[in-house]
C-alpha cells in the first residue's frame, strides 16, 4: 500500500486530512502555545529554522509595518507582535489552513496587531519595516526568488528582512544573487547548518530588462 500523502505546505488548500495539535514554542522573552495542523509547514514542531531566526534577528522597532513571508501557523509573526504590540504585523501564506491556525493562535496570543492574508489580499502600496521569513525555498529556485523579489520590493527606504534559509539548500547562492539584484545582503549568523540572512532595501530599482543600477 502507498504512503498516505501528509500534502504540500505550499499548497492553497491541502487535501491531507485535518488532525490538529497543540506545540509550545519557548523562548527567553516568552511562550507560545500554537495549534498546527496537517498540510501546513512543520505540522509537529517548530521547525529548527524558525527557532535560529527567532534566536538571531536583531531587535525589532517598537512600531512600523511588519510582515512574515509564508507564516505558517504564526511562530514568527506571532514572536514579532509580542515583542512590538504598537507595531503591524502582516502574516501572509498561500495555504488557508495555515491562515486560520495563525489568525486562531493570534487571537489566543492576545496579538490583535497580526493581520493574517493571503498574497493576493495584500495592499499594493504597502510599504514595510522589517520582514522576517523561513522562505518556502521548496517551491523551487525560479518561484522562489520571484517571491522573495516582490516582498523585497516593498522594503521602506530604510527597511530590512532577516530570512533563514539552510546551507545546504541554497542559503549561499541565494545571497549572493540577491546581491546581485541591488539588495545589500549580509550573512548575520550561521548555526545549526543554517543562515540567517540580512537583506537591505535596494537604493534604486532595476532597470527594465537589464541589471540593477
Amino acid at each position: 500500500m502507498p504512503p498516505v500523502s501528509r500534502g504540500h505546505y505550499f499548497e492553497a488548500d491541502p487535501a491531507v486530512a485535518s488532525a490538529p495539535v497543540r506545540v509550545e514554542l519557548a523562548l527567553p522573552d516568552l511562550t507560545l502555545r500554537l495549534w498546527t495542523d496537517r498540510g501546513v509547514f512543520s505540522p509537529d514542531h517548530v521547525d529548527t529554522g524558525t527557532r535560529v531566526l527567532l534566536a538571531e534577528a536583531p531587535a525589532l522597532p517598537a512600531v512600523g509595518t511588519f510582515v512574515d513571508v509564508g507564516c505558517g501557523y504564526g511562530p514568527i509573526a506571532l514572536t514579532m507582535a509580542r515583542r512590538s504590540p504598537a507595531a503591524t504585523v502582516w502574516a501572509v501564506d498561500v495555504n488557508a489552513r495555515a491562515r486560520e491556525l495563525c489568525a486562531r493562535n493570534a487571537a489566543e496570543a492576545g496579538c490583535p496587531n497580526v493581520v493574517v492574508t493571503a498574497p493576493g489580499d495584500v495592499p499594493d502600496d504597502l510599504a514595510v519595516d522589517r520582514i522576517w521569513s523561513n522562505p518556502p525555498v521548496r517551491i523551487g529556485k525560479a518561484a522562489l526568488r520571484e517571491l522573495l523579489s516582490g516582498w523585497l520590493d516593498r522594503l521602506a527606504p530604510t527597511g530590512v528582512a532577516h530570512l533563514v534559509v539552510q546551507k545546504h539548500l541554497g542559503a549561499d547562492s541565494l545571497a549572493a544573487w540577491l546581491d546581485d539584484q541591488g539588495w545589500s545582503t549580509a550573512r548575520l549568523a550561521s548555526r545549526q547548518a543554517f543562515r540567517v540572512l540580512e537583506v537591505r532595501a535596494r537604493a534604486t530599482p532595476p532597470s527594465e530588462g537589464g541589471p540593477p543600477t
